[in-house]
C-alpha cells in the first residue's frame, strides 16, 4: 500500500534533519541533541566538518539550533531531509 507521499510538516511531527557545523564536536553531542547521530568528516578544503543527523520535531529542532547559536558555533547548513512515517 502506498501512503500519502505529500505528507504536510507540522511543529510537533517528527521528521529527519542533519545539521552541519564546522570543527569537530564530541559524541557526546549525540546524546544531548536526541540521539542524533554525529559524524565527523573533512570537506574539499581539507576542513573539518560535523553533521547531526536524527529525527526531532520542530521544538526539539529550534533548541538545538540555539545551542549551537549560544555556544558561538558557526551553522552551515540545516537541511529538513523527510517526515517520518507513521507506523
Amino acid at each position: 500500500m502506498i501512503r500519502n507521499a505529500k505528507q504536510k510538516l507540522t511543529l510537533d511531527r517528527p521528521s529527519l534533519y542533519k545539521i552541519r557545523v564546522p570543527g569537530e564536536l564530541d559524541a557526546g553531542w549525540s546524546d544531548w541533541a536526541g540521539d542524533m547521530t554525529v559524524t565527523c568528516e573533512t570537506d574539499d578544503h581539507g576542513q573539518q566538518v560535523t553533521t547531526l543527523t536524527g529525527t526531532i520535531d520542530q521544538a526539539a529542532l529550534l533548541g538545538l539550533l540555539r545551542r549551537l547559536y549560544s555556544l558561538g558555533i558557526p551553522l552551515i547548513s540545516a537541511i529538513y531531509v523527510e517526515i517520518e512515517s507513521p507506523p
